[in-house]
């Protein structure tokens, strides 16, 4: 059943008083009034919408009839409906042959009012019950899997289709944090509006989690170009309302509900890693395809496997006190090894490359020209 709240119940009584020069009063279904203009009223007994709300039909009281009635006043109550139930009564003070004209059209408003307010309610519980499944898959707490299955069969999700996690990250710096919670809750409202059948919830104060469906059936290349242009068109939406410099990742596609929490975790060590690689970017968007290696590494922060693959680099960073053959190892991997695109990019000529390369193999006491060699420095590169 329709319940009025009490704010909204005086909202009711200041739009119906604009329009007629009579006094409004809205009443709960117990015949209690909510709303007045005569502040002594609240909270009492609204004789006239007692009688309305037993009928189930409009009540008329005219002066003998107010007297006749204790604490009743002449006027007219019309029963409030809405989706086929009463849910509360509203009374117009005044003789009834010259309030009668303004009933219908208040009642009318009210109603509308009341419409307007519970589709409100249901759209925000609904906003809410989708949030908190997210927020449910990327958290997996006390809540059984059988209880996450039914929850995704209510939302009509297909867990055993793969899904992506995506997080869209926001560099709010200085920016007061309810500026920025706005703005994410302004990227939500654009994106449902766009794509209802995304799933978004907001798990930090600058950061938006977004499940998205992503086919797992085409080719790498064509789910690598898939996934850069869904970066693109979200993104895309987010930035008409984000005013700080943002980053979109998407992690790995998995099915199941343990999959879309390790999706989560996948996209935040995504943006991690493209932040550090393209930290000038104006445009921010990173695809676990397109970076999955050094994400997978990125496993290997801890451990005694981390500090010996760190050891390989060591004596490099040692003697490289400019930095210059450690930027040109890092050059030379993301350019895979081209001599003639890595000097292009580093602006310097072949041969000082090779003369750099041989000195960074003297250090490591690595071979270049053997793939272990190259995967060593490579790997330790990524956990650096």
């Amino acid at each position: 059943m329709t319940t009025i709240a009490a704010a909204l119940a005086h909202e009711i009584v200041q739009r119906t008083m604009h329009i007629m020069p009579f006094k409004v009063n809205v009443i709960d279904a117990h015949g209690v009034i909510l709303a007045s203009p005569d502040a002594d009223r609240m909270g009492s007994l609204h004789r006239g919408a007692q009688l309305a709300l037993a009928r189930g039909a409009s009540v008329e009281i005219d002066e003998a009839g107010a007297h006749a009635l204790p604490g009743a006043r002449p006027g007219i109550n019309l029963p409030l409906t809405v989706r086929g139930e009463i849910c509360g009564v509203v009374g117009i003070t005044g003789e009834p042959d010259a309030v009668r004209q303004f009933g219908e059209l208040v009642r009318a408003m009210a109603e509308m009012m009341l419409e307007q307010a519970q589709l409100v309610s249901e759209l925000q519980h609904e906003k809410r019950y989708r949030e908190q499944f997210v927020s449910q898959l990327i958290a997996r707490g006390n809540v059984s899997d059988a209880a996450m299955q039914a929850w995704a069969a209510r939302l009509a999700l297909n867990l055993a289709m793969p899904r992506a996690m995506l997080v869209l990250q926001m560099d709010h710096g200085g920016e007061q944090l309810e500026l920025v919670l706005m703005q994410l809750q302004q990227v939500q409202a654009a994106l449902a509006l766009r794509w209802p059948e995304l799933l978004t919830a907001v798990v930090s104060p600058g950061e938006l989690a977004i499940l998205d469906a992503f086919p797992a059936s085409a080719t790498h290349q064509a789910r690598v170009t898939q996934a850069r242009r869904r970066l693109q068109e979200l993104h895309q939406v987010a930035r008409q309302t984000v005013t700080s410099r943002s980053t979109l990742a998407m992690g790995v596609a998995l099915p199941g509900l343990d999959g879309a929490a390790a999706s989560y975790e996948s996209a935040r060590q995504t943006a991690r890693i493209g932040r550090s690689r393209d930290s000038g970017a104006s445009v921010q968007e990173f695809s676990y395809l397109e970076l999955s290696l050094p994400v997978l590494l990125s496993g290997l922060q801890d451990g005694w496997q981390a500090g010996q693959l760190r050891q390989t680099l060591a004596p490099l960073q040692a003697q490289d006190r400019s930095g210059v053959l450690m930027r040109t190892l890092v050059a030379w991997f993301r350019h895979h090894s081209h001599p003639l695109a890595t000097a292009k990019a580093l602006h310097i000529h072949r041969n000082t490359l090779d003369y750099r390369l041989q000195k960074i193999a003297e250090l490591t006491g690595l071979n270049l020209d053997e793939t272990d060699g190259r995967l060593l420095l490579y790997v330790a590169l990524q956990l650096n």
